[in-house]
């Protein structure tokens, strides 16, 4: 279906992989092939990519060990019925991943991991997304590309360096920003807003395990931009 004019599918997309802290993963069970579905708990590499953290003793994981190939679906969880409500499945890969800020931002969006994340049947694993489709409605049935919902983050090295420290910044400083960056720029319930973490074309915020996608007003590759873009949205919420 073409989608409507107003509508733009990655935005659409974007927000709902950013925002998302679960979702049902898919997998091909070993030996049979047959189709087996589990709950996992999820967060998002620098680009976008879904990260996962799952044990080798479960089912899912040793379905994954012998066939790479996953499905994630992602929803909005609104209130009411769930078919009227955004949802995005994303078709890939998944591997493990070593990669030291795919952990930080894993954990720093499921904080009750840490400890159990260094237990030795535990892993991170990064799903290499190959396809999408969304679904956000009537005349909102989209197919997209890999390049449609992951960010470009050639060049943002120096963001990325920045990320952690910035979050910290934001959290033990700044937190009254965060709070008017959900409730004056989003209208977003009042709450302990604390920064999750950055990429190049917005922010997460995260109330418990409510999330909100806060995008930039233009792109942001290293920490001055960004410190200027903080800046420049903490003015436009008090303002407003």
């Amino acid at each position: 279906m073409k989608p409507q004019s107003d509508f733009d599918p990655k935005i659409a997309a974007k927000k709902l992989l950013r925002e998302a802290r679960s979702g049902a993963l898919a997998t091909l069970m070993a030996g049979s092939d047959d189709p087996y579905c589990s709950l996992v708990n999820v967060a998002t590499a620098f680009d976008g990519s879904p990260l996962l953290l799952i044990s080798k003793l479960a089912i899912h994981t040793k379905n994954v060990m012998a066939d790479s190939r996953v499905s994630l679906m992602l929803d909005e969880r609104k209130e009411g019925d769930p078919l009227e409500g955004a949802r995005v499945m994303l078709m890939g890969r998944a591997a493990v991943t070593t990669d030291p800020h795919d952990r930080r931002r894993y954990l720093a969006r499921q904080p009750e991991a840490a400890m159990f994340a260094d237990f030795a049947d535990f892993a991170f694993y990064r799903i290499e997304i190959s396809a999408a489709h969304l679904v956000a409605g009537f005349g909102r049935i989209v197919d997209l590309k890999p390049q449609d919902i992951l960010v470009d983050v050639r060049g943002a090295d120096d963001l990325l360096a920045a990320e952690d420290g910035a979050s910290r910044h934001m959290n033990e400083d700044h937190a009254d920003a965060c709070r008017l960056y959900a409730t004056n720029l989003y209208g977003a319930p009042d709450g302990d807003w604390r920064c999750a973490g950055f990429d190049p074309e917005g922010l997460e915020l995260q109330n418990g395990r409510t999330a909100l996608r806060v995008a930039f007003p233009q792109r942001v590759a290293g920490s001055g931009p960004l410190r200027a873009t903080l800046v420049q949205m903490a003015q436009q919420a008090r303002a407003g």
